[in-house]
């Protein structure tokens, strides 16, 4: 093939128009966007995948980010049997629930740096066979410790498909496609928080081991579809290039890349510079300081999400009298709530913003998307009030429903717009950004269990989830306001982390 005849191919449906500009095609969408980043010409770039191979990965992603919080949840309905089991109290066993939240924060801090040196599908296998081990072990234990060990490495092998999952989406899709593809990648954690223990509660009836061992299948399922499916998408984009600008065709690079490397890979992918396995930590700290970023998620993540698992955690004691299968379905209103926000109000909502912006010659600043945060604070905080006051005046179960559901939509809208604004604070740092949204949101996940049975005890329902509305509203929205309206002249004052991107090394720039 001809260089000519390269630069003349279209790398994306919806191109309109393209050229070359030296190696890398520069070219506007149909509605007249900018592709960003720009794919190179060169044919394996995961930028010009096909498109079916590109939602085949996405589809990949959402399952592992659905199985991410569906093993934390799913064993909700069986607290009352595992209490009997273990012979332990109600908190103990609501303790099993943040101990997978705790392998969820410390996976990503491990994982990060292996995604970014040995790529992303080894990353995914090796994490999905210690899921699934350990997942066996939860089933087969019969001890309160061992179960305790297996729940927090399920957590840990699942937790790549944070932020070396969101890593696949940034490396296959494009700029204008973003809050619509994090936004369903948001889609798939949330409905497995909520549809957890509602396969749960139904599996549940043959044996509290049964619902782990259906946890099993799934990563075994997970696991035949990253090995068959799942081709690497790290690519050595600035050393392509910069081969490709010294006149040479991408059929004369002798550089292994993306779908020519082999099945199963045991270095370095090549061309990529090698990541310390210390450096996502140390990233991780090192990123606290830029407060337009770091605020906002730990007001996300501790004074919203985490009263999420409030409601999740509870929902079996107020309806103690009713069977596993009947408390699972009290999940229903929480699941239909997210997927009617995404549908309606999320990702795809939150993209149409941004381009809108765009279109009338106006920059592309993070800010706006956090437009959705503050009716998403407001439907949570309505929410839980109803929630508390449900559970204290023993109303009818429809207000659960109905409570949760406005619940699962507020968390929803809020999920997907601090994702997606932590990322446009710093996409060329988009791994670490993620990898610190993931730790700090399932530490929230992590910390709330530990507590909020007690707190309930000593307050009683309406109080402890009124408190926890306020909490909610008055922090975001102050929080929230302020940064939309400082955020610009925070960032020119802060600017921007001052190593090497995804893909480098942690040097100064």
């Amino acid at each position: 093939m001809s260089n000519n005849d390269i630069e003349k191919r279209t790398v994306d449906p919806e191109v309109e128009q393209d050229h070359a500009i030296g190696q890398i095609f520069s070219g506007e969408t149909a509605h007249g966007l900018e592709l960003i980043p720009h794919p190179t010409i060169d044919p394996y770039d995961p930028l010009n995948l096909p498109r079916w191979r590109k939602y085949v990965l996405l589809g990949i992603v959402m399952w592992m980010y659905f199985l991410f919080t569906y093993i934390t949840t799913t064993t909700v309905p069986t607290f009352a049997m595992l209490q009997e089991q273990f012979d332990v109290t109600y908190s103990q066993i609501n303790w099993t629930l943040a101990i997978p939240a705790l392998g969820l924060s410390v996976g990503p801090l491990f994982w990060g740096s292996l995604g970014e040196t040995y790529g992303r599908r080894m990353v995914f296998l090796l994490g999905t066979l210690v899921a699934i081990g350990a997942t066996i072990g939860s089933a087969a234990t019969n001890s309160y410790g061992g179960y305790m060990a297996a729940r927090f490495f399920m957590g840990f092998g699942v937790s790549p498909a944070s932020n070396v999952g969101l890593a696949i989406l940034q490396d296959i899709f494009f700029e204008h496609e973003r809050g619509q593809k994090v936004g369903l990648w948001v889609l798939a954690i949330d409905m497995g928080c909520f549809i957890g223990p509602l396969i749960g509660g139904f599996i549940s009836v043959h044996g509290s081991a049964w619902v782990a061992w259906l946890v099993a299948i799934f990563f075994g399922l997970a696991l035949a579809l990253e090995f068959i499916f799942m081709r690497e998408t790290l690519y050595p984009r600035q050393e392509i290039v910069r081969q490709l600008n010294t006149g040479i065709s991408p059929d004369q690079i002798t550089l292994k890349r993306t779908m020519q490397l082999p099945l199963l890979t045991y270095g370095p992918i090549p061309g990529i510079a090698p990541v310390k396995p210390w450096d996502t930590l140390w990233r991780f700290l090192r990123l606290i300081p830029y407060v337009q970023m770091s605020v906002p998620v730990f007001l996300f993540c501790f004074f919203c999400y985490w009263w999420m698992i409030s409601v999740i955690t509870m929902i079996p004691a107020i309806f103690v009298d009713d069977s596993a299968s009947v408390q699972g379905l009290m999940f229903l209103g929480l699941a239909i709530g997210t997927l009617v926000a995404e549908i309606l109000c999320s990702g795809t909502l939150s993209d149409y913003i941004m381009n809108k912006r765009v279109k009338r010659g106006l920059p592309r600043t993070p800010e706006p998307r956090l437009w959705l945060m503050y009716p998403g604070v407001i439907l949570t905080t309505i929410g839980l009030a109803l929630f508390g006051a449900m559970a204290e005046g023993n109303w009818h179960w429809m207000w659960a429903q109905f409570s949760s559901f406005l619940v699962g939509w507020g968390i929803q809208m809020g999920n997907a717009s601090i994702s997606a604004y932590a990322v446009d604070c710093f996409p060329d740092h988009f791994m670490d950004v993620i990898t610190f949204y993931s730790v700090l949101l399932n530490l929230s996940a992590f910390c709330d269990p530990w507590f909020a049975a007690d707190w309930v005890d000593t307050n009683g329902y309406g109080w402890s989830f009124g408190i926890q509305a306020m909490l909610t509203f008055f922090p975001c929205m102050i929080g929230f306001s302020l940064i939309h309206y400082f955020g610009p002249t925070i960032r020119a004052k802060i600017g921007t982390p001052k190593w090497e991107g995804n893909g480098g090394t942690l040097e100064e720039k």
